[in-house]
């Protein structure tokens, strides 16, 4: 439990200076920073007939606004020890100067900030008359208090300069907290982000870190794909031939011997077709090593209905999209056939501007629901990962048409 000395004692403590030098400190800022605004906004008003000054006062005045806010933002920190959280802002993409003012005209953090550097001269000059009078004052006050005990003795006019003395004293602390708190009120909504671009910040933070999360799944998968390649598959593969071998030449064993000989081969043979089916759904190979067309081709070609396929992506998108347009048209073809009933089926993918596009279209019975299966379900979250688009038109009766958007970039 705090004991009143020390409630006394912290009212004068290193916070009510540090307010204090916040106050004061902030006049000749403030008013140094809406000086450069008024003139750079004057010069751009009284000059506009020239075009040149206007269009150069602004520009240098939306370049001026963040480094003002920087040098407050500073002022907060090294006093107050406030950290007010920086605007994330995108640079101009552009070398046209009306595009530039443009842009930045359209940024609402902007015309906070200018609004904060125009409100806190008021702000700061009040402050700091108030703060300094209540200082100032005291001073006085203790030094007339002591003249009058010292030439008069016990005298009312002494009296009543110690009790100004010492309200005056009680009550600058308290004055420097409430303008402080004023201005931390004011910089906090003017100068921070506001609560639209904080949540946008957060989307795209989470947008990012779910890309990684995408792309750590994506490389994971490649190296569980060649390390079953090149470790399990090739073991898989010698004790298959091995039994083959044992089963052509050991052929004087007993039966029995043989009937397990001959059991072991087969399932041998077996591992080894799962294992590649496996491996070829996880991350083929040829899907690193030649692209997306290569890799469809494969699949189309084992496809137990007839596939036409068209691959028109002259420019290779990104590794993580290759794996979820393989995935996506690998597990179509894989739902047509166990599903749809159809005779044949298309595959188009081509790609454009920044959108690689797949239609799947089959000719089967149609009335494919997402809600009705697994599969369909998980294309629907596998192209939604990577911020793509599915829709899917199966009509009763069919035909059933998939088209998918995924962004290249």
């Amino acid at each position: 439990m705090t004991s009143p000395w020390e409630r006394v004692r912290g009212h004068w403590a290193a916070p009510a200076w540090l307010r204090t030098a916040h106050v004061v400190t902030g006049f000749p800022i403030a008013l140094a920073s809406a000086a450069v605004i008024g003139g750079l906004t004057a010069a751009s008003i009284l000059m506009i007939w020239t075009v040149v000054v206007p269009v150069a006062s602004l520009m240098l005045l939306f370049w001026l606004v963040p480094v003002l806010t920087r040098i407050q933002r500073g002022r907060f920190n090294a006093f107050l020890g406030l950290d007010i959280p920086q605007v994330t802002r995108r640079p101009a993409r552009s070398w046209n100067p009306f595009k530039i003012l443009y842009q930045e005209a359209r940024v609402a953090s902007t015309w906070r900030q200018l609004g904060y550097h125009l409100v806190a001269p008021l702000i700061a000059g009040i402050g700091s008359l108030l703060v300094i009078m209540a200082w100032s004052g005291a001073l006085v006050a203790i030094a007339f208090a002591v003249q009058m005990w010292v030439e008069d003795g016990t005298t009312w006019p002494g009296t009543l300069a110690t009790l100004v003395a010492m309200g005056l004293l009680v009550t600058g602390p308290w004055v420097a907290r409430g303008v402080t708190a004023l201005d931390e009120y004011a910089a906090a909504a003017l100068l921070g982000p506001s609560q639209k671009e904080l949540l946008a910040q957060r989307v795209e933070t989470l947008q990012e870190s779910r890309a990684e999360v995408i792309d750590a799944a994506d490389t994971e998968r490649r190296r569980i794909e060649r390390d079953l390649h090149d470790g399990t598959q090739q073991r898989l593969v010698w004790l298959a031939m091995n039994l083959g071998m044992a089963r052509a030449t050991l052929t004087d064993l007993p039966e029995p011997a043989t009937k397990l000989i001959s059991q072991a081969h087969e399932e041998a043979k077996l591992a080894l077709k799962e294992l590649r089916d496996l491996v070829q759904g996880l991350h083929p190979a040829v899907l690193n090593d030649q692209g997306l067309d290569a890799a469809l081709s494969g699949i189309a070609a084992r496809a137990p209905v007839p596939v036409r396929l068209s691959v028109d992506v002259r420019e290779r998108v990104t590794p993580t999209i290759e794996a979820v347009a393989f995935f996506v048209v690998s597990e179509a073809l894989t739902n047509i056939a166990k599903h749809a009933g159809a005779s044949s089926a298309q595959v188009l993918v081509w790609r454009e501007a920044d959108r690689l596009n797949l239609v799947i279209h089959d000719d089967g019975r149609g009335g494919a629901d997402p809600a009705g299966g697994s599969g369909l379900r998980g294309l629907s979250q596998r192209v939604g990962s990577v911020d793509g688009d599915l829709r899917i038109d199966s009509p009763p009766g069919g035909p059933t048409t998939i088209r998918v958007e995924l962004p290249c970039t």
